[in-house]
């Protein structure tokens, strides 16, 4: 059956159908409308502070101080306007990313599109496995491959919580963040940073174009932050608000979303600022400027601080952000399936084959190699996300700034412009990472 307004394809099925338009967002303050809207966006946030960020804020923190602080900001205001995007493609077309892609391609490249992407949630998923892993065995002292093996039973709890409401589980989201949060405010507080070259840092500078090595870990940033499958995840949880499906309606859903992913994403670009604060504060001023891995980094902290405790908070935040994850990781998945292919399974079968997925790798590495190898996993990860990356912004630049499928809320040129440039200079990033990376594999 043929679609409408610029779609090849009608709209099949609302989005995670389960939990579509079911948060009331009537209130009689601005305020609280914005409460009411507040959710989706700590949901997009976890994204941007996964343990996939860690190794490369604790590299160019540790070896290059604060001055790649400017990246990070960077990375934040690329991810704010891609993520703003992905909100307005939702409310206004009421398709998620995965579905527009379905519904205007053809049937071949929406098939192709949808494989990268679930290599890229596998990938992801093997990120959020090996962290919450190694966060287990420097807590609790449990091995690689059984703490891998524990991963698998979020599983129950995504299925307990989905079962409760939508709210339920981004309430655990909102906890988690808050923990994460919380955990790097006292490492920053007992690092005691240089404010003065902590805001110089902030300031982009040419070095980081000229210098090789910072270039690199530059890159490793950028590329690290902006995940593929927040773009899917945003454009399919902030359908779950019950707005006025009219013009005025939805102009409004649009403003709130970008409100609250704006401020979530505020509390990331704090986080990811702070492991590298706190890695510039403490190895790179004691002359550790070799720190790349969590392990070490844990390892390091409370002997060179001074204050014990220092790097168990440290393994604590590395879980909350491992298991917080996973939530999302679940819901990226599901949209993605379901999207693509209208296929619908049940969330815990289409968690546990993702799962696997994610697991058996990880604990075959862990059970041969050891930690070096796991370490060497996770980067290997973070190349293959950086690689689908683009196979996600450009359809969403390119179906926002369409007339015809967004009416009055299409990209004015000016963000059309911002857009365009922020996919072009991702994609050559990613590719001039994924050169750097095979490279050196090869060398």
């Amino acid at each position: 059956m043929p679609g409408e307004g610029g779609w090849r394809r009608a709209r099949l099925a609302p989005s995670l159908s389960e939990v579509h338009r079911s948060v009331e967002v009537h209130g009689a303050s601005w305020f609280r409308k914005l409460l009411a809207f507040a959710g989706p966006g700590y949901l997009v946030a976890v994204g941007y502070m996964d343990p996939g960020n860690w190794a490369t804020d604790l590299a160019g923190g540790s070896r290059f101080g604060y001055a790649l602080l400017s990246v990070i900001l960077l990375s934040n205001l690329m991810a704010v306007l891609l993520q703003g995007l992905s909100s307005k493609l939702g409310i206004v077309t009421g398709r998620d990313l995965a579905q527009a892609c379905r519904d205007h391609y053809s049937p071949g490249v929406a098939f192709m599109l949808w494989v990268l992407c679930e290599i890229a949630i596998a990938a992801c998923d093997l990120a959020e496995v090996i962290g919450s892993a190694i966060a287990l065995n420097l807590l609790f002292g449990i091995s690689l491959p059984w703490g891998i093996a524990l991963t698998a039973l979020d599983v129950l709890l995504v299925l307990y919580l989905q079962n409760k409401g939508f709210r339920m589980l981004e309430a655990l989201v909102i906890a988690l963040v808050a923990v994460v949060g919380g955990c790097f405010l006292f490492e920053l507080i007992i690092s005691r940073p240089d404010i003065g070259e902590v805001a110089r840092g902030f300031v982009p500078t040419t070095e980081i174009v000229r210098n090789p090595e910072m270039l690199y870990i530059a890159i490793g940033i950028l590329g690290a932050t902006v995940m593929p499958h927040n773009l899917y995840l945003h454009s399919s949880i902030v359908q779950t608000r019950k707005y006025a499906e009219n013009a005025e309606g939805k102009r409004e859903a649009v403003r709130f979303a970008f409100a609250d992913s704006t401020i979530a994403l505020t509390f990331a670009l704090f986080i990811n600022a702070a492991i590298l604060i706190v890695a510039a504060a403490t190895f790179h001023r004691t002359g550790n400027t070799q720190v790349a891995e969590i392990q070490d980094a844990h390892q390091l902290l409370t002997p060179l601080l001074g204050v014990s405790g220092a790097s168990a908070v440290f393994a604590l935040a590395l879980l909350a952000s491992g298991q917080n994850s996973t939530l999302t990781g679940t819901l990226a998945g599901q949209i993605v399936m379901e999207g693509f292919l209208n296929l619908r399974i049940r969330p815990w079968l289409r968690r546990l084959i993702t799962r696997a997925i994610a697991i058996v790798p990880a604990a075959i590495v862990a059970i041969f190699y050891g930690e070096s190898g796991t370490a060497k996993l996770l980067v290997f990860s973070q190349v293959i996300l950086s690689f689908q990356l683009s196979f996600a912004v450009f359809p969403l630049v390119r179906f926002t700034s369409d007339r015809v499928k967004m009416g009055s809320f299409v990209n004015s040129t000016p963000l059309r412009i911002a857009a365009y440039t922020v996919a072009v200079l991702i994609a050559v990033l990613n590719v001039w990472l994924l050169f750097q990376t095979v490279r050196e594999w090869i060398t």
